[in-house]
């Protein structure tokens, strides 16, 4: 069973994000609302998949990137962002981000970017 973290202070966004991957078989989901308790949450081996926003109170995305990065190196983290700014596309490449979801997306699109890094559900 594949167990996603999913950080984002919007509790909007994070329900969104839960529908999203329980349309595609993804139940077992940790929420977290702001960067610092995405930190918190994180052990290496406890999840298989990490979702975070960039802009949130606490720590950003990018500093729960770095954040999870220490801990663990391979772990698939997936940077929810409506930032398309190439500076900052580089700055998370640079910390190891493994791929982006660019605000507002649909199912499908989280689908893909989960298939493209081997979860497909379940």
């Amino acid at each position: 069973m594949t167990r996603v973290l999913v950080a984002d202070d919007s509790s909007t966004m994070r329900k969104i994000i839960l529908r999203s991957l329980q349309a595609v078989g993804i139940k077992d989901v940790t929420e977290a609302a702001d960067g610092s308790q995405a930190v918190e949450f994180f052990d290496p081996g406890k999840f298989d998949m990490v979702l975070t926003d960039w802009n949130m109170p606490g720590k950003t995305g990018l500093e729960v990137l770095k954040a999870i990065r220490a801990k663990d190196a391979k772990i698939p983290v997936i940077m929810v962002t409506t930032e398309a700014e190439k500076s900052r596309v580089l700055e998370a490449i640079q910390a190891g981000v493994t791929d982006y979801l660019v605000k507002p997306f649909t199912s499908d699109t989280l689908r893909e970017k989960l298939e493209k890094h081997g979860f497909a559900g379940g």
